[in-house]
């Protein structure tokens, strides 16, 4: 939008300083200065969609690869809670495999499409006509050469005096040229970003064919880890190329050293990694609350060490996202935080007010078509999802440690369908399997094919994907109490959770 100055047109200063009279007077010719100077254009309204846009979840992902559709239709099928099946065809169970396709349609992750109306950043302003009439004119012609009269006036005796004061000193008194102190505390946006940039890193990753996009990243350790989402840095996974750069411009070369296709986190390594990396603190996401500040940080359409502001929008909520490219789905029981995330956020902190990492920006959802620049990506709406850091640290921790994954199970197979009211384990699993699986935790538990979930502890599981991220928020042997209903009754029973290591 332009700065300049828009309306009435400012009278045009006299040729030569104005001579001091004894009874100024309107002039009967005198007229109003002109008014009909030209505008700067302002700019146009952005073209809005025909109709109410759909909306879709994706992730914030790289730039332009992550952020053109959701997931896909709804199907029913199965699959194996908490190893993250994949929904088939209609009345068909999912092929056993890992990692799973994306998930059938969650309400949480509907495609759609809207399309952007045509047109320009508006029109230009155009100046009111003057009005009418001679009595104005004359009036507002009075006002303005008494003002001159007045300032001539005012200029001649300021003359005088300064003339005949001469040899007399005087005391300037001026205005300080400090607006005072420029420190940023700890506790404000300025002071975490200030602290905070210098540990993020813009992800540059490249495939073997030239195809890829840009992400974010932050310092993890000491020794060169960076965390990230497994999408940010897919394309790079075998043979590609890797870079990570950091607000300084510094770049580096980097590796992946092991990536969560499930849980979308994924760690990197800087090649001839710096000794004075910063990492992060790393705050608890469980004590998160509804209503705390948020800050994050990204690369959003490749606009890298973008800073943004928001809150924490709710907690635990079930999140089952896809790239968009027909690669398999990722779960979550995420935050959502209204802080402006887009295309290029993804893999980057989300901090709280003292500077502490408690999510990794990973998903948004978003009308479809139409983005920055024209794009087919879509922009933030204020519904960012993200990671929560308890679960990540776990994840990035157990990458460093064997370059794998590893998954907690209950080890049964549960459809995707959203009209069971809850998770509902299928009558038969993948590839013709058992859909409890025997001597596995479910098994053990007394679970059986046909009973369907409906709590998990106290979190409340209305589908299978919602299963899926509510046990992968655990730890293979953690203990959680399951609610289940089998013939119309209600039950509850202890189970222990199981284990599986890799995507594949």
């Amino acid at each position: 939008m332009s700065t300049e100055n828009e309306g009435t047109a400012v009278p045009p200063a006299p040729s030569a300083p104005p001579v001091p009279v004894e009874s100024p007077a309107a002039s009967p010719q005198a007229t109003a200065p002109d008014s009909g100077a030209p505008t700067t254009p302002l700019p146009a309204t952005p073209p809005s969609a025909p109709g109410a846009p759909e909306q879709e979840l994706v992730h914030a992902g790289q730039v332009p690869a992550y952020a053109s559709a959701g997931a896909g239709g709804a199907q029913g099928g199965g699959v194996p809670a908490g190893a993250s099946g994949a929904p088939g065809q209609p009345g068909q169970t999912p092929d056993a495999s890992w990692p799973p396709p994306p998930p059938a349609t969650p309400t949480y992750a509907d495609s759609g499409s809207g399309g952007a109306g045509a047109g320009g950043w508006g029109a230009a302003y155009q100046p009111p006509a003057p009005k009418s009439g001679r009595g104005r004119g004359g009036l507002m012609a009075a006002v303005l050469i008494a003002a001159l009269v007045a300032g001539g006036l005012g200029g001649g005796l300021g003359y005088a005096l300064a003339k005949n004061d001469d040899n007399t000193s005087s005391t300037t008194v001026s205005a300080s040229d400090s607006g005072g102190s420029v420190k940023r505390e700890a506790g404000t946006v300025a002071g975490v970003a200030q602290q905070a940039l210098p540990s993020t890193v813009t992800i540059q990753a490249e495939s073997s064919s030239g195809e890829g996009g840009t992400g974010t990243g932050f310092v993890f350790d000491t020794e060169g880890h960076i965390v990230t989402n497994n999408h940010v840095v897919a394309d790079a996974v075998d043979g590609g190329k890797l870079t990570a750069t950091f607000p300084s411009g510094k770049k580096y070369d980097a590796e992946v050293v092991g990536h969560a296709q499930g849980y979308d986190v994924a760690v990197i390594k800087l090649k001839n990694a710096p000794s004075d990396l910063k990492p992060l603190t790393l705050g608890d996401s469980d004590k998160v609350a509804v209503g705390d500040s948020t800050i994050a940080i990204g690369a959003p359409f490749g606009l890298s060490n973008t800073v943004t502001t928001g809150i924490i929008s709710a907690k635990n909520r079930p999140v089952a996202s896809s790239d968009g490219s027909g690669s398999n789905a990722s779960y979550m029981s995420a935050l959502q935080t209204d802080a402006s995330i887009n295309p290029g956020n993804s893999g980057g902190p989300l901090l709280d007010a003292q500077g502490n990492v408690i999510g990794i920006n990973s998903a948004i959802q978003s009308t479809s078509g139409g983005g920055l620049g024209g794009t087919s990506q879509s922009g933030s709406i204020g519904l960012g999802f993200a990671i929560p850091i308890n679960q990540a640290k776990y994840v990035a921790q157990q990458l460093i440690k064997t370059g794998k994954p590893v998954y907690a199970k209950i080890g049964a197979s549960v459809s995707l369908e959203e009209s069971t009211g809850g998770a509902k384990i299928t009558e038969q699993g993948a590839g013709n399997s058992d859909a409890v699986e025997a001597g596995g935790p479910a098994a053990k538990a007394g679970l059986k094919p046909g009973d369907v979930i409906t709590k998990l502890d106290d979190s409340v599981i209305d589908s299978g994907p919602t299963l899926i991220g509510e046990i992968w928020t655990h730890q293979p042997g953690d203990k959680v109490k399951i609610t289940y209903e089998r013939d119309g009754k209600t039950h509850t029973v202890d189970l222990t959770l199981g284990s599986r290591e890799g995507d594949s």
